[in-house]
């Protein structure tokens, strides 16, 4: 291969390779605290909050900064289906999961044209992307493009589990 193509082939993977893990956050961190749009915000106007066709109300009822506050895990779609027909899949999925978790967990979705402040908080380029964090804002799991029933299934009921006192922020064992 001449050094004509090579270099430019290079440097494209290298910028391919970084994307997923450009910086977003990682399991571990403590999840950043955001104001995102809700319904409320928008007078009840779905289309305001995001571009998927078939939404549900309950993935827009909290902003992010209020769902941690609530002491309740948080499973987090960065999603906008408008541009990305995987995450009308995803999106999907994950209404059948708030029917099965109801009060336990809260769900939200964030679309990039409409919370684009989420977005760059977290880090995440392209979409979709799945975060789980805990009760105590610690971001348990993550994980870019599509996920399986199941997948996120295991990741909610991991941290729905009790939490030995030992391994609570702050308290001791």
């Amino acid at each position: 291969m001449s050094g004509r193509f090579f270099l430019p082939l290079l440097v494209a993977l290298l910028l391919l390779a970084g994307c997923e893990e450009s910086g977003a956050l990682h399991v571990g961190m403590q999840a950043p605290s955001v104001r995102t749009k809700t319904l409320a915000d928008v007078g009840g106007d779905l289309s305001r909050v995001t571009t998927y066709r078939y939404p549900d109300e309950r993935m827009y009822q909290m902003s992010l900064d209020e769902a941690l506050r609530q002491d309740k895990p948080i499973v987090l779609e960065f999603a906008t289906p408008a541009h990305c027909t995987v995450c009308d899949i995803q999106l999907q999925m994950l209404k059948s999961l708030i029917d099965k978790y109801g009060e336990q967990v809260l769900f939200l979705h964030m679309d990039q044209y409409q919370n684009p402040e989420a977005f760059r908080a977290f880090k995440v380029i392209g979409d979709p992307w799945t975060f789980v964090i805990d009760r105590h804002n610690t971001v348990r799991f993550r994980q870019p493009g599509r996920m399986l029933y199941g997948e996120i299934d295991s990741m909610i009921n991991d941290v729905l589990a009790p939490t030995p006192a030992a391994a609570v922020p702050g308290k001791a064992g």
